[in-house]
């Protein structure tokens, strides 16, 4: 048994995709690669891959995690030339690296992702840093959003780890944003340009890390 680790990119062409749509993509990407794909137990086996934190559709990424367990030894690099022939435009595998056997799911080892998020102009630097400071230095931001099973309350503060200034241009500025991800909670950047004062939904949200531990 062996358990590889990807890192993969989703792109423009793939980024309405739903998880579960993707996730299809990639079972049968893997078995179009005659791998040895190790699979589950029970009436309905399906291959053991499982993706780190899900993202939101709509969303392109350069940090998405997914683990693949194969049922005999293959080099990670035979792996990577045989996995992009039968990959799509908009879905491009970067990297693959053993992982250990025992070490605990892929899931439960995610603690925070990092974004880029392109925001129409609605007001200067000065403006924008007075925004990121005070949100920075609020203790507490109560926030709701509305669910399917109804309203939702928590604080959007606690789930906020940075907020940073790259870029500003004629056209919008860009933020970089590092929000908790893991089992107690999900930060959504949209959310957080909204508590920012933005009145839009971003142009672009970017995925660039997933920090795990």
């Amino acid at each position: 048994m062996q358990r590889l680790r990807l890192r993969f990119g989703r792109g423009e062409e793939a980024k309405f995709l739903s998880h579960l749509d993707l996730m299809r993509l990639w079972e049968r990407a893997l078995r179009r690669c005659g791998l040895p794909l190790a699979y589950s137990e029970g009436f309905t086996p399906h291959p053991r891959i499982a993706l780190a934190s899900p993202l939101s559709v709509g969303v392109t990424s350069e940090a998405e995690i997914m683990d693949v367990f194969l049922s005999r030894w293959i080099a990670p690099n035979s792996f990577i030339s045989q996995v992009r022939q039968q990959l799509p435009h908009g879905i491009e595998l970067m990297e693959a690296w053993l992982a250990g056997l025992n070490v605990p799911s892929l899931q439960s080892q995610v603690r925070f992702a990092e974004y880029r998020v392109e925001l129409g102009i609605e007001s200067g630097t000065q403006e924008i840093d007075l925004a990121i400071s005070s949100l920075l230095s609020a203790k507490e931001l109560p926030w709701h959003h509305m669910r399917d099973t109804g309203t939702r309350h928590y604080d959007l503060r606690a789930l906020i780890d940075d907020i940073w200034l790259i870029d500003v241009n004629d056209s919008g500025y860009t933020l970089g944003m590092r929000l908790r991800c893991d089992p107690a909670g999900t930060g959504r950047p949209e959310q957080v340009a909204k508590a920012l004062g933005s009145s839009q939904r971003p142009e672009s949200i970017h995925r660039t890390k997933l920090i795990l531990s």
